[in-house]
């Protein structure tokens, strides 16, 4: 029953900035890792940045210095500033949650629906 659901995705010009949030929600005891990935047609999915509950981070060289992640483990929200934009972040941008259900069950890994963020030259 958990759900993440991704917001901020759009249209904007190289050079421009976007925000993205994810916010899970349903039966969740611990969120552990929280991440974003995006995915163009005709390659694999990517990492683009990554963070540890306790707030460690980890960024694709493509991204670094350009974008910022961040999360509220009160809210069990994760966002991705994105700064200075290039056409070649144009992609379906998913949240991704490493969540134990409860007490019982072990970590599992969701994926929201993705969010398409287009960039223009």
């Amino acid at each position: 029953q958990v759900q993440l659901a991704e917001s901020g995705g759009g249209l904007v010009q190289a050079g421009g900035s976007l925000r993205l949030s994810c916010a899970a929600s349903g039966r969740i005891f611990i969120i552990n890792d929280m991440g974003w990935y995006r995915q163009v047609p005709g390659k694999q999915r990517e990492l683009v940045a990554s963070i540890t509950r306790d707030g460690v981070t980890n960024y694709a060289d493509s991204v670094k210095g350009r974008f910022t992640i961040s999360r509220d483990n009160a809210k069990n929200t994760v966002n991705l500033q994105m700064n200075s934009l290039k056409p070649d972040d144009a992609a379906v941008y998913y949240c991704n949650a490493q969540i134990r259900p409860t007490i019982i069950l072990p970590y599992n890994v969701f994926w929201g629906q993705g969010t398409q963020v287009t960039v223009s030259s």
